[in-house]
């Protein structure tokens, strides 16, 4: 079956995030996947200039926005969905699994009673393996905790928005050591989507760190290359050696820089 989805990516050097405009041409509606607000953290200060950059790109193209996307609640870097769903509409959305998050988020930091932990910051909360449309574009969340436990993969139009569940093969996986998160989850994760999709099926990436590889951005990988050559889960990997590994790497990580103001 043909593809029709198109995609723009945006790159913030900062948090090494890509964010993700994706529309349907025969409709020109879109979703905006994973969108960053810049945030100076030593002046304590927000800017929109990547947010404006994706209000531009969806007003020239005349795209009409329907859903703001997260994979999961980041932690180096805040989202600029409530900024966008101002200027460009959207449904707020994530996993329903967030309220697990919150929840321990709000105890582990004493935050008072302003802080919801019902999930109310969204517009909408995805069950694992629920549809939703982009314009006739079909898409599904696929819940993958391991990272957090609201991670979620977006699958659209037969394409992957991977979120932290996966970096490039030479960068393997996203840490695991945040609330909640979990190397063994991780782990079964990962193998059932790599094991769920054809070789050839593509994959977007959430963060990329090219300056860390002395190679180009890279955004884009498939099914087939992560099996044969992520260095933490390709084929022949097993559970245990990875949450060795994982956990190992993990212990030396120190809290992301946008932890505290993300929460």
């Amino acid at each position: 079956m043909e593809q029709k989805l198109q995609v723009h990516p945006i790159f913030d050097t900062d948090s090494h995030t890509v964010t993700y405009i994706v529309w349907d041409p025969g409709t020109k509606k879109s979703a905006v996947i994973d969108s960053v607000l810049d945030y100076n953290h030593k002046n304590v200060e927000t800017d929109t200039t990547l947010a404006d950059e994706v209000i531009a790109f969806i007003t020239n193209n005349e795209l009409e926005n329907e859903w703001l996307l997260e994979t999961h609640m980041h932690a180096d870097h805040l989202s600029a969905s409530t900024y966008l769903k101002e200027n460009i509409g959207g449904k707020k959305a994530i996993a329903e699994q967030i309220v697990d998050v919150q929840a321990y988020l709000k105890e582990a930091f004493d935050l008072n009673q302003n802080f919801k932990t019902d999930g109310s910051q969204f517009d909408h909360l995805f069950a694992d393996g629920e549809t939703f449309m982009i314009g006739n574009l079909e898409a599904k969340a696929v819940h993958s905790p391991g990272h957090t436990p609201a991670d979620t993969v977006y699958e659209i139009d037969g394409v992957l928005f991977t979120g932290d569940t996966l970096f490039a093969p030479d960068m393997g996986t996203a840490r695991c050591d945040f609330p909640g998160g979990s190397a063994e989850s991780m782990y079964d994760s990962v193998r059932a989507i790599l094991e769920a999709y054809p070789a050839d099926t593509t994959m977007y990436l959430c963060h990329d760190y090219p300056e860390n590889k002395d190679r180009d951005l890279t955004y884009t990988t498939n099914i087939g290359e992560q099996r044969e050559h992520n260095i933490h889960v390709k084929d022949g990997i097993t559970k245990e050696e990875f949450v060795t590994r994982r956990q190992t790497r993990d212990a030396t990580l120190d809290l992301p820089t946008y932890i505290f103001p993300s929460v």
